[in-house]
């Protein structure tokens, strides 16, 4: 508990512009002061003045939002020498609600959980993360032109249609290519080509640009101590790869394979009562993470021996294939999580990255 450790917590409540600052005495719980400064380098030299000055124990920073409004603060901490923390959930709690009264609930309820997070770290994984949501874009936005592109195709005039009907991506992305414009064509057809060679352009865009990050990404990787040896494990590839790490982050953030698994959302919640004992799925937690593992079940179920005889195995008990599919990918998170540990314990991976 950090009370145990710490004579003074800093719970923070950050926004776009502003900081909301309250040292909280661990001793008491009570509010010894409050403050308000900017989300800038300026902002950040003057709290941690204010902080020494207020609080000039042994202090811990409970902050909300690290990976978001307060990585500068988090990361000016950090090369400040301040013990940080990371508090979440603060914006469901019911109640009245301002700037002043989260940054004391961030610090009471680092006070009032066992075990803390420390917040992501930067460097190389967040520039994993950066790759990696750039390119989820990039995926999304390539797979709703490709859509569109079908739908005005299936609308097209026939003669239009015929040209393309029963070809592939590639081919037909060709041929709309190679439609030149006719004078005396009617106005249905000539905006028809025009909007069909606008989605054209913009899938060729945005297929060059998945081809430039997905080298990048894979550099990255293995770059990364923990990267290599998840590139080895059957059924992960650079995407998955990454995505484990975003969510590992680094060497004790996640205090262990059990904890990894639930924030996964792949370890079962018990829901017994009374003489009923049971066990329910568990819906929260990361899922992108859980998405991973899923990734990387389905692949093993299909084309790795030991998964498939395990599957035969559980079948032959009467699992179904949604059991099975749920079983493994505990197991998965229990091994990639041992997998990462391992690897950064054989390489540790710098402060900051």
């Amino acid at each position: 508990m950090l009370a145990d450790e710490y004579e003074f917590v800093i719970g923070g409540d950050p926004d776009r512009d502003t900081v909301d600052l309250a040292i909280v005495d661990t001793a008491t719980g009570g509010v010894r002061a409050h403050l308000v400064s900017s989300a800038d380098g300026m902002g950040y030299a003057h709290m941690l003045g204010w902080v020494r000055h207020h609080a000039p124990g042994r202090r811990v920073w409970a902050l909300e939002g690290t990976g978001s409004f307060a990585s500068g603060l988090a990361d000016a901490l950090a090369r400040a020498g301040e013990d940080v923390v990371e508090v979440g959930g603060l914006k469901r709690i019911r109640g009245p609600k301002n700037d002043r009264l989260d940054a004391v609930r961030a610090a009471r309820t680092a006070l009032g959980r066992e075990h803390q997070a420390s917040p992501r770290a930067r460097g190389l994984r967040e520039a994993i993360r950066a790759l990696t949501a750039t390119r989820e874009a990039v995926l999304v936005s390539r797979t709703k032109a490709i859509n569109e592109l079908k739908s005005l195709i299936v609308v097209a005039p026939e003669h239009l249609r015929a040209t393309m009907r029963g070809l592939s991506l590639t081919k037909q992305l060709a041929r709309i290519e190679a439609v030149g414009t006719v004078e005396s064509a009617t106005i249905e057809h000539r905006i028809t080509v025009l909007t069909l060679q606008s989605i054209t352009t913009r899938i060729r865009f945005l297929t060059r640009q998945l081809a430039e990050l997905d080298p990048e990404l894979f550099r990255l990787l293995r770059q990364h101590p923990a990267g290599p040896a998840l590139l080895a494990q059957p059924g992960v590839g650079p995407v998955v790869a990454a995505q484990l790490l975003l969510s590992w982050s680094h060497p004790g953030r996640v205090r262990n394979e059990a904890a990894f698994a639930s924030l996964a959302g792949v370890a079962p919640l018990e829901a017994s009562s009374g003489q009923r004992t049971r066990h329910r799925l568990n819906r929260g937690g990361d899922r992108a993470l859980n998405r991973a593992l899923h990734t990387v079940a389905i692949t093993r179920m299909r084309c790795h021996p030991e998964t498939r005889a395990y599957e035969i195995k559980r079948t032959a008990e009467g699992k179904t294939h949604r059991d099975i599919r749920r079983c493994l990918k505990r197991t998965l998170a229990r091994k990639l999580y041992r997998v990462m540990e391992a690897a950064t314990r054989t390489n540790t991976l710098p402060a900051t990255a």
